[in-house]
């Protein structure tokens, strides 16, 4: 199925870009989620009358997501849970803990723009999270577990 873009979608394509991509795919993500619709001579024809507004909306998004990230520079995020004398967590770490520990520093981030490619986190310790503003825009904090 070929698809405008209404949005940047990471390796995909940029806004306005007509792309052809797996029919589900089309349908149960990019469509619902509005990131996207059909290519037809209609929609094209309402896509380039509104171009310019897309293209504004996508820059404001984007400083938007800059700002954010630099009020995340060099932030340290501090975790307390119970652990066992080897250093393991009764437990774990996940997104929602990280996206809590933002907001009562003052920083409201989504849980699903924490990015943890091992999984949740299961020893004390320090390590480093990204976190994905925008599909440009990835920060990266601190984030350090310690035993109660």
């Amino acid at each position: 199925m070929q698809v405008i873009l209404m949005d940047k979608v990471v390796n995909l394509g940029g806004l306005g870009d007509i792309v052809k991509v797996k029919d589900g795919y089309a349908r149960n993500y990019l469509i619902p989620q509005g990131k996207a619709k059909r290519a037809t001579e209609e929609n094209k024809k309402v896509f380039e009358a509104r171009r310019a507004e897309l293209e504004k909306a996508q820059g404001e998004k984007l400083a938007a997501a800059q700002g954010v990230a630099s009020k995340l520079e060099g932030v340290t995020v501090q975790i307390t849970r119970k652990a066992g004398v080897d250093g393991r967590l009764f437990g774990s770490v996940g997104n929602s803990d990280i996206a809590e520990a933002l907001a009562a520093q003052g920083i409201e981030i989504e849980k699903s723009a924490i990015r943890l490619p091992l999984g949740p986190m299961k020893q004390l310790g320090e390590s480093q999270v990204e976190i994905a503003l925008h599909s440009d825009v990835v920060s990266t904090i601190t984030v350090v577990i310690s035993a109660e």
